[in-house]
């Protein structure tokens, strides 16, 4: 069963979401983002923007949704091909999907823009927010991260630790471990307990890129550290075994690999 969508895509196996649909407020076909990371499956970024604005017009996500044929989905997820706080209709777009789908809305964010108070507000729409904290320092920010030279790391931190303050549904950090941040742990805890999401998720990148991934025993040894040192906050790996029921993909191949979502 697979159908042309543009902006919607999957369902797709999470780790982290279960059965997730995408929902991509920013492009078809080329990367919108404000970070060039390292192990970006969707490869280099050869246009940083810091612009919100438009991409995609809710009506037109709406109408796909309205095509959705019955799948199984724990989650609809905003993320796509970049950042999607980008998106100046994220607030928007999340109301309209309410108002039609049942399922909680999760949105995946890199939290550049979460010292924005306009980004922080359209982001208490969501039931899940998890959001990227791969850096301890600006100096390892521009080293994994490779971000917009506006972007500031205490801004980051900052931006996350306000939202933590007003947001009442579940709130993760994910952090992408590998050989440049994996000796850095004290300080990801140091970080964690300073902002105090529900959730830790420790990642590696396992799908396609040009970092490899750090070793099952590795990961599960993080995740560990974050369990003993951060009091009553939830830890999870990308490695943790997990039993995903029969999910089927009303997407494409093509549209699947230009996200990122097939191995």
């Amino acid at each position: 069963m697979e159908n042309n969508f543009k902006y919607i895509y999957g369902p797709v196996p999470s780790w982290r979401l279960g059965s997730s649909l995408g929902i991509d407020l920013l492009s078809q076909e080329e990367k919108i983002c404000n970070f060039d990371c390292l192990y970006c499956q969707l490869g280099p970024n050869s246009k940083y923007t810091l612009e919100r604005k438009i991409y995609v017009p809710v009506e037109k996500v709406i109408e796909e949704l309205g095509q959705l044929p019955e799948v199984n989905i724990d989650y609809i997820t905003f993320s796509g091909r970049g950042e999607p706080a980008l998106a100046a209709n994220l607030g928007e777009a999340i109301r309209a999907v309410k108002l039609i789908r049942k399922e909680p809305i999760a949105v995946l964010t890199n939290s550049s823009l979460m010292g924005a108070g306009e980004v922080r507000k359209e982001l208490l729409l969501a039931d899940f927010v998890v959001a990227k904290l791969d850096a301890f320092s600006l100096e390892s920010l521009r080293e994994i991260n490779r971000p917009d030279k506006d972007i500031e790391f205490s801004g980051i931190v900052e931006g996350i630790k306000e939202f933590r303050k007003i947001y009442n549904n579940k709130l993760a950090l994910q952090i992408m471990f590998i050989d440049k941040n994996k000796a850095d742990i004290d300080k990801f805890i140091h970080l964690v307990n300073y902002i105090g999401p529900d959730e830790v998720q420790v990642n590696t990148p396992l799908r396609p890129c040009n970092v490899k991934p750090l070793a099952r025993e590795e990961i599960l040894k993080i995740k560990d550290c974050f369990v003993s040192a951060c009091n009553a906050i939830n830890a999870v790996s990308v490695y943790d075994e997990r039993a995903f029921q029969d999910i089927t993909s009303i997407s494409d191949s093509d549209t699947l690999k230009r996200r990122g979502k097939v191995k």
